[in-house]
């Protein structure tokens, strides 16, 4: 798919490239009625004019971009992101290229961001996170021929390289731990239903439960947030027949969830064995310190990274499986207590 030009703006307003020149640049030529349709256009096929220059040398934009479709304030307190840019930036840098990031609301959004990075050159390739099923990102990404990597998975991304960490192993460790030191109530809390690799880790946490004889094994869907974790954590342990385990789906919601179990005067480990998704500071700075599922995040962003440049470059990337988590067992967990 080739990129926007003034050619393009001209046929669609049925003016001529003159008159959008003088549109776009401000100059005086066109009516007001006929500036604002030429400038709609222009935003609509993703034509910038500032790109320009660019587009006519064939530079490079010496950058790459990631779209976040969450909440803006999660990437204050959230250290797996901290962690993934950091292993981005080791890379980049070491290239002097630099890295875009935009917070976007829906996945509508985000693809209006692609379609304008790509018709400026503000990019030559892309990161993509938080894989859905039938993601609609896919399909655009192949139509503009934007580089790109999918981090997550394993999914449908057609001709896009992707990698991704063995989640489902991941929580059968988790699971198969907590039932060896003898927990039979087992709970918990997720990140985003819609996303592909929370899908995997609910029908993986509910595969090897059943499997196990956890017959009364439950998933509460949250958001990443420390509130939102917070409150699922809540509504578990008021239940009647309470969790002794509780898996949470990242670092920040399982520090919420060992607050709220202490505001309700519950021991952990004793009254309730916490394990946490990613293994980040956070983890060893709280009392006690929390059982973690440990990978190397900064690694796996590097090779991301490694994988992105190369489609930049024009190589031929392949899918990559990163290492899977392991748990690192700490004072979080230990056997429930008897009755």
């Amino acid at each position: 798919m080739k990129r926007p030009t003034i050619a393009d703006i001209a046929q669609r307003a049925g003016v001529s490239k003159g008159a959008v020149s003088y549109a776009l640049n401000g100059q005086p030529g066109v009516s007001e009625a006929t500036r604002q349709r030429i400038v709609a256009i222009a935003r609509e096929i993703g034509f910038n004019p500032n790109s320009a220059a660019r587009a006519l040398s064939g530079a490079t934009a010496k950058a790459v971009g990631l779209t976040l479709c969450r909440p803006a304030r999660i990437l204050s307190i959230e250290p797996f992101f901290m962690g993934l840019i950091s292993g981005f930036e080791a890379e980049l840098a070491a290239r002097s290229y630099a890295l875009t990031l935009q917070v976007v609301a829906t996945p509508e959004h985000e693809i209006e961001v692609y379609r304008r990075w790509w018709g400026e050159r503000r990019v030559d390739g892309v990161f993509v996170s938080d894989l859905r099923e039938n993601d609609v990102r896919i399909a655009v990404l192949q139509e503009l021929q934007l580089p790109a990597v999918v981090i997550g998975g394993p999914g449908n991304t057609g001709t896009i390289a992707q990698i991704w960490s063995d989640d489902a192993g991941a929580v059968t460790e988790a699971v198969r731990y907590l039932v060896a030191l003898g927990h039979r109530r087992i709970a918990r809390v997720g990140g985003l239903p819609d996303l592909l690799h929370t899908q995997t880790r609910t029908r993986a946490f509910n595969e090897v439960c059943a499997s196990l004889g956890i017959d009364n094994a439950v998933t509460v869907p949250s958001d990443y947030t420390g509130e939102e974790g917070g409150r699922a954590t809540r509504r578990l342990l008021i239940g009647a027949d309470r969790p002794t385990a509780i898996i949470f789906d990242n670092d920040v919601m399982a520090v919420a969830g060992l607050a709220v179990a202490q505001e309700m005067g519950l021991n952990v480990p004793a009254d309730l064995s916490i394990v946490a998704w990613d293994d980040s500071p956070l983890c060893s700075l709280v009392h006690p310190p929390l059982t973690a599922l440990s990978r190397d995040i900064s690694e796996y962003g590097a090779h991301a990274a490694r994988q992105l440049l190369a489609a930049v470059a024009g190589e031929r990337v392949t899918n990559a499986e990163a290492g899977t988590a392991h748990l690192t067992p700490r004072g979080s967990t230990a056997p429930p207590r008897q009755p």
